[in-house]
């Protein structure tokens, strides 16, 4: 949540903070704002130009930063945390007489005491955010050296926060520093970026290094130094992001989020075909010696959102393929709950930034009790890429709508794979059915595909239910699972009340909610349950409810007990919900277009949540 981007160097600044603020767009946001040095101007050489809404009102209100003079500059869209959206909360903010501007991400915890501090030495507060406090921090600790005040300021600062400074006595110079909160820097042929995501300096540069907890960074138009928080400069190796600046476009599609669901074949082949070899799935990339995987007596799992759905299918597919107990957690209550972790555990967090602020702090309580951590990430270099013991990495490519589509579906296939790794050397599969089930591995991309083709009859039943007031989902074993996240996407960007329910739950009190009319979807792909679960279809159409099933072809009797059916490819018990998320996604997406939404931004969320 929140973008930053800074730009120093030949060309001029405004229009390339708008460009690279467009590219954070996904991010969420309710304000924007750039502050640029503009020596032409006496008063104020450092102009701050802010808007309340979309980035649009900030582009018309400086001319698509023509009107904005200036080679060196920050920019911003915020997400409020601390006061309401308005262009007085909107980034960035400044200290007296623009001495320190600032834009920051993150969240400042002790903000109050030291607005209560910087207030009684005669600084006078202007908004209601905590990031006002830190331009406030750094004028009360600047002497002439930016260095020093820096170093000096984030030690009273408690909280997580990514902070690109200006300082009016050093023009030309981008200063940036960070902590639990993301922040990239850029090298590029015109002069250097800073940035909270990668999408919003690919037009410029793939030349990109990722700062750590607390270094300091300096740019100038030809130089980057960094520097540890004791002032001492370190050295820093740039890599170079394999990511095409043209795939974070939308490249014909409509949406973002319709461009990332076609994707998901070429995702999904991408995250499985490199790690598939001879009928063997081979992870030796991860560097775990087979005593490791021998002697694991439990596997934890954590993740927020979507990725928590990820690991709820997760504990399914490795229980029953490698006998192994699984525990899965939402990261927001993982450690809260004081989990008591036992010897020989290992800990699996799934997250597609790599940035995700509690599922980071699961995975760094889990190695405060010496146990080992291995990270299903999308982002090379991320914070959990980095810090985890083990790194899984799914090869999505950069994903920019809000809700997570292509991103879900190679964590999905990384489970999957990790599953049969650790069967395949604790012999708990025999060699036939293992290479049965990479061969179904194979075969999933083409069966996504198929299901894409359908997308059509989707698009008409989701215009038939897109007035719907409330949705539920239902759902037995790994078909709960896929409920879970079908419901989770209708209602991230339809705004329609949705539940899912394990289908044996229902008469525990939730089919008093069905009336006539209620929209139920069931889905029935796991053979030993299909019967209990069109069962449980029949209950809730015999109460008024309006039945749309998904299920495997071969599965025709359940046409006798719902309104619509949907059917998907056979595959392998396991793999179905990687099937499954098609339709459903699909279904989401043009029922929030059947509704008039923005389907990539959502309001009130964001892709990466970098605060808890």
């Amino acid at each position: 949540m929140c973008g930053i981007i800074g730009y120093t160097g030949k060309e001029k600044a405004c229009p390339i903070l708008l460009d690279g603020l467009r590219h954070l767009e996904y991010r969420g946001y309710d304000s924007a704002g750039v502050a640029v040095e503009n020596s032409d101007r006496e008063d104020h050489p450092i102009e701050i130009v802010r808007v309340k809404g979309r980035l649009q009102a900030l582009t018309e209100k400086t001319n698509d930063g023509a009107s904005v003079e200036g080679r060196c500059g920050i920019g911003h869209t915020r997400w409020a945390t601390h006061g309401e959206p308005t262009e007085l909360n909107a980034h960035p903010h400044a200290a007296k007489d623009r001495r320190v501007v600032v834009v920051h991400n993150g969240i400042i915890e002790n903000f109050q005491e030291l607005r209560e501090v910087l207030t009684r030495r005669g600084y006078e507060f202007h908004s209601q955010t905590d990031t006002e406090v830190v331009a406030h921090l750094l004028d009360a600790y600047y002497q002439g050296d930016a260095l020093d005040a820096i170093a000096r300021a984030v030690t009273r600062l408690r909280g997580t926060f990514a902070l690109g400074i200006l300082f009016r006595e050093e023009p030309g110079v981008i200063y940036a520093v960070r902590k639990d909160s993301p922040m990239i820097i850029g090298r590029a042929e015109s002069g250097n970026l800073i940035a909270s995501d990668v999408p919003a300096i690919l037009k410029y540069t793939r030349n990109v290094c990722y700062v750590k907890d607390l270094e300091i960074v300096r740019l100038t138009e030809d130089s980057i130094r960094f520097f540890s928080i004791d002032k001492e400069e370190i050295q820093k190796e740039f890599t170079t992001v394999q990511w095409d600046a043209d795939a974070a476009e939308k490249g014909g599609y409509a949406h973002f989020m319709l461009k990332e669901i076609h994707e998901q074949p070429k995702a999904v082949a991408d995250t499985i075909h490199p790690r598939l070899k001879d009928g063997r799935v081979d992870l030796s990339e991860l560097g775990f010696e087979e005593s490791e995987i021998a002697s694991l007596h439990r596997i934890q799992m954590a993740a927020c959102g979507s990725a928590y759905h990820v690991c709820v299918t997760g504990r399914y597919v490795l229980e029953k393929l490698t006998g192994i107990p699984v525990d899965v957690d939402l990261a927001s209550e993982f450690r809260y709950r004081e989990p008591v972790i036992e010897p020989n555990t290992l800990m699996v967090v799934v997250s597609q930034s790599g940035e995700t602020a509690d599922t980071l702090a699961a995975m760094r309580y889990a190695q405060q009790k010496g146990v080992p951590v291995l990270a299903i990430v999308n982002v090379v270099g991320s914070s959990i890429a980095r810090e985890a013991d083990k790194v899984l990495y799914t090869w999505a490519g950069p994903e920019i709508a809000v809700a997570t589509t292509k991103a879900y579906s190679t964590q999905l296939a990384a489970c999957y794979l990790l599953a049969l790794y650790i069967a395949q050397i604790r012999g708990t599969m025999t060699d036939e059915a293992i290479s049965s089930h990479v061969e179904e591995l194979l075969s999933l991309p083409g069966k996504i595909e198929r299901l894409l083709e359908e997308k059509e009859r989707i698009q008409w039943l989701a215009n038939k239910f897109s007035a719907e007031r409330d949705i539920f989902f239902i759902g037995r074993g790994l078909d709960y699972a896929s409920s879970m996240e079908g419901s989770l996407k209708l209602k991230e960007i339809s705004y329609i009340h949705s539940e899912a329910y394990a289908a044996g739950e229902l008469k525990h009190g939730t089919i008093s909610l069905i009336e006539k009319g209620t929209l139920v979807v069931g889905v029935a792909t796991q053979p030993q349950l299909v019967e209990k679960e069109i069962s449980n279809m029949v209950e809730v159409r015999s109460r008024g409810a309006c039945v749309l099933g998904i299920t495997s072809y071969g599965n025709y009797t359940i046409e006798d007990h719902d309104d619509f059916t949907i059917y998907i490819p056979k595959t392998a018990d396991c793999f179905y919900p990687s099937l499954v998320v098609i339709p459903l996604q699909l279904l989401a997406y043009y029922v929030s277009l059947a509704r008039g939404l923005d389907v990539d931004k959502p309001r009130n969320l964001a892709k990466s949540v970098t605060v808890e």
